[in-house]
């Protein structure tokens, strides 16, 4: 039987796997999302979660076929913890979408893997590039009072879920084979949010349309992500999946413009570059030694 592949010992090619699924599954999130806000006026941003969560375990459990009975108590660990942290990390991060747009919120979510990967790092220049964010972050959102406090709260309330998740997700990664610990989590997740569910859309009745947009949120915000995530997880270190995931923002910001009407600003666009900016320095300083011959050296 192969070895299973590990970030520290994962080829070039491997590698470079993991960063075009992290990529591609980060794509399929923000379309997702803006998906999901489409329906946003009719079941509002719990009903969007609720049905997300949903379909995500609809999908992954009869696919994975989860043996909860044969977890070890070290393996529900950090699959209790993917539960709480799903269920945060959505609900926040869609609750600020609906006060003060996608690529904003996504943004100030993206600090979550950008703290995962400045964290993991001992170099002088991470307090500047921490500071360089927290600028953008004040620049982007522009504290006044006419601020969205509430939606910036949210926004920071699901970065620090992202940085939960990445480092729960390698975790269950390590300890579960494929797609196990992530089905799990999903199953135990829904079964959470059954009975919100059912509360909230008794309250708030969907339409067909908002529930296929809410289905086809789930599909492309969870489903494909956390498979894609997972890949990536176990291809590339912690660090350089924090840094890659700068993307995030960018393509929130063409799924808002392009999906959702929502144009950005001359000082959001400042405040997002600057963001960018810092983790690009975080990035292109943490990669691996490169020989002269073209390899790299280390993971």
């Amino acid at each position: 039987m192969a070895a299973p592949i590990a970030a520290a010992t994962a080829s070039s090619r491997q590698r470079a796997g993991g960063i075009a699924a992290l990529v591609g599954g980060s794509a399929s999130n923000q379309v997702g999302a803006a998906a999901g806000a489409h329906a946003f006026p009719v079941i509002g941003a719990v009903g969007v979660v609720a049905i997300r969560q949903l379909t995500t375990a609809a999908v992954l459990v009869p696919l994975v076929r989860p043996r909860l009975r044969a977890l070890t108590r070290a393996q529900w660990g950090p699959v209790l913890g993917l539960v709480a942290v799903f269920s945060v990390m959505n609900l926040s991060l869609y609750l600020a979408v609906d006060r003060i747009g996608l690529a904003l919120a996504v943004t100030l979510e993206f600090l979550g893997p950008l703290t995962v990967a400045l964290l993991g790092s001992r170099r002088r220049m991470d307090l500047a590039c921490a500071l360089l964010a927290a600028a953008g972050v004040v620049v982007m959102t522009r504290p006044g009072p006419t601020t969205d406090l509430l939606g910036v709260a949210l926004g920071l309330t699901a970065a620090a879920a992202w940085a939960c998740y990445i480092l729960l997700n390698r975790s269950v990664g390590q300890r579960l084979p494929g797609l196990e610990g992530t089905a799990a989590a999903s199953l135990v997740t829904a079964l959470v949010w059954l009975p919100v569910a059912a509360v909230w859309f008794v309250l708030h009745p969907p339409t067909p349309s908002a529930l296929l947009l809410a289905v086809t949120c789930g599909v492309l915000s969870s489903v494909v992500p956390y498979v894609a995530d997972l890949v990536a997880l176990r291809r590339v270190p912690a660090q350089l999946f924090g840094t890659l995931s700068s993307v995030s923002p960018v393509w929130a910001a063409l799924a808002g413009w392009l999906l959702l009407g929502q144009a950005l600003e001359v000082h959001e666009w400042l405040g997002m570059a600057l963001i960018l900016a810092s983790n690009s320095v975080v990035s292109v300083a943490g990669r691996p030694g490169v020989r002269r011959g073209g390899g790299t050296i280390g993971a």
